[in-house]
């Protein structure tokens, strides 16, 4: 596969010193999405997706469209949480009048820092840069690199029934989709049956196989024994061991690339640049997998940097997301055009599709036809109007339950 060289996002490097932001309006409110299923993984099951959405319109009337992904257990932030900070950074960006947006930018990652936030933060960034692109009328795809203007994703199959995980592989085979992501890491013997019985369907797959951390280091090399035997080999086996387990990390790692050709990634060990850095030194694995609500957009891109810089390979991922930040992280992984593995599949997940325009869809194939940002964007009077106001955030209820008001 061609890959953009590194450094091929100059012209957004360039726009966060050249373009001043003046704010006119930002705002969060609730974002909840059913789902067609339940979404089972090894350490979290979600029965409906309660993210944030963010809206940010500039002076120049330029509205740029984000979202906070929230999933338990994985993202720091529950869904009050992550409306109250979003409230609280819409406050500080509603007095925002002629800084660069570089400056905003680094003001906001001073507000919502680390990994505790990281997701709010995401948010935050995509609406900003959505609206940015929308006033110099240049598509997300073509300000981070223009490589291309598509991508193609894997499917997810989450931990089902080996029958209802056929009935998924063959729906998908029909659909195009030719890379399977099975998510394993909760009963062992359980999942070698899931395995057989979606290679009896769709023999042909690519499998990329997600233990979400509900493996031990035993058991994740147990597993590539068993598929060895079936005559399997996993595209990839992203994390298969718990995040704070380095030791297990670069063991499976390394039994998995030697013995059994197959590349291990860090997903849940990855949030943070000092995390990469330690992947790296200490040859942990060999794929990062990046998602915009662990890091934040300008986290992403420093570890980006670092990892083609090093030679690991990329992978781009999400939460359970809508449309709308997949479609930020697609227009990402399309103008770059460095990463190896795509999984931006969730939107297919959901039982509404509350995102308008955006994105085409032909099956696995996404192709980005938008003049300017994302394209993408919600109906603004149709999300949740209800929460915290600006007079309310220095109170703390802790337990209670908000609804985003306007600000």
């Amino acid at each position: 596969m061609a890959t953009a060289p590194p450094g091929a996002c100059l012209g957004f490097t360039n726009l966060m010193e050249t373009f001043t932001v003046n704010v006119q309006r930002a705002e969060g409110r609730a974002l909840n999405v059913p789902l067609i299923a339940p979404f089972t993984i090894a350490t979290s099951r979600l029965e409906r997706v309660e993210n944030v959405g963010v809206r940010i319109e500039l002076s120049n009337g330029c509205v740029g469209w984000g979202e906070s992904p929230i999933l338990p257990h994985v993202t720091a932030e529950d869904q009050p949480t992550a409306l109250a900070k979003a409230a609280e950074a819409s406050l500080f960006l509603n007095q925002i009048h002629g800084k660069t947006l570089g400056l905003v930018l680094n003001d906001i990652n001073s507000m919502l820092h680390g990994h505790s936030f990281a997701s709010v933060r995401a948010g935050i960034e995509m609406a900003l840069i959505d609206a940015v692109a929308k006033s110099i009328g240049i598509p997300l795809w073509r300000l981070f690199g223009g490589f291309s203007n598509s991508i193609t994703t894997d499917i997810t199959i989450p931990i089902v029934s080996p029958t209802e995980a056929a009935e998924l592989a063959s729906k998908y085979r029909n659909q195009g989709f030719k890379t399977l992501k099975l998510k394993v890491g909760k009963n062992l013997t359980a999942d070698i049956q899931v395995l057989q019985a979606i290679r009896t369907v769709h023999p042909d797959c690519l499998f990329i196989l997600d233990a979400n951390e509900g493996y031990n280091s035993e058991e994740a090399i147990q597993v590539l024994e068993k598929l060895h035997e079936m005559e399997v080999t996993p595209i990839l086996f992203e994390q298969p061991v718990h995040r704070d387990d380095w030791k297990g990390l670069g063991y499976v790692s390394h039994v998995a690339r030697t013995k059994f050709g197959v590349s291990v990634a860090a997903d849940e060990s990855c949030r943070s640049l000092d995390d990469v850095n330690k992947i790296v030194k200490e040859d942990l694995a060999h794929v990062i997998n990046v998602k915009l609500a662990k890091v934040g957009v300008l986290g992403a891109l420093a570890i980006i940097d670092l990892a083609r810089a090093s030679g690991l390979d990329l992978m781009i991922g999400g939460m359970v997301e809508t449309r709308l930040a997949m479609g930020f992280a697609g227009n990402l992984a399309a103008g770059l055009g460095c990463f190896k593995f795509v999984d931006l599949d969730t939107p297919i997940l959901l039982a509404e599709d509350p995102v308008f325009e955006g994105y085409e869809v032909s099956g696995p194939v996404y192709k980005f036809t938008n003049s300017r940002g994302h394209g993408g964007f919600l109906h603004w009077d149709n999300i949740a109007c209800s929460g915290i106001s600006p007079e309310l955030l220095s109170v703390r209820h802790k337990g209670s339950k908000y609804r985003m008001a306007t600000i």
